[in-house]
């Protein structure tokens, strides 16, 4: 049984770390999370995008509204780092 988290505590804590972004409709981001706004809209910098898990393209700075967002997980150093080199 998981306890219930903080989604506020949660994106303070992730904020400036790399993470991985999926929306609803199957699409995920991946960059380094900057502060969120009072809505929890998020802005992600240094940005890729993947469909069905096979990267797209690359983006700059991008912003996701709160709404569109089915989960957020951090992605450790080593696996950044992995993926970075493919």
């Amino acid at each position: 049984m998981s306890l219930p988290l903080n989604p506020k505590l949660f994106i303070t804590g992730i904020t400036g770390k790399p993470v991985m972004v999926k929306l609803k409709w199957g699409m995920e981001y991946k960059g380094y999370m900057d502060p969120v706004n009072g809505y929890m809209n998020m802005q992600l910098a240094s940005k890729e995008e993947y469909i069905d898990v096979v990267l797209s393209c690359h983006l700059g700075e991008i912003l996701i509204r709160c709404n569109n967002v089915l989960y957020i997980r951090g992605v450790r150093e080593k696996e950044e780092n992995v993926e970075m080199r493919e």
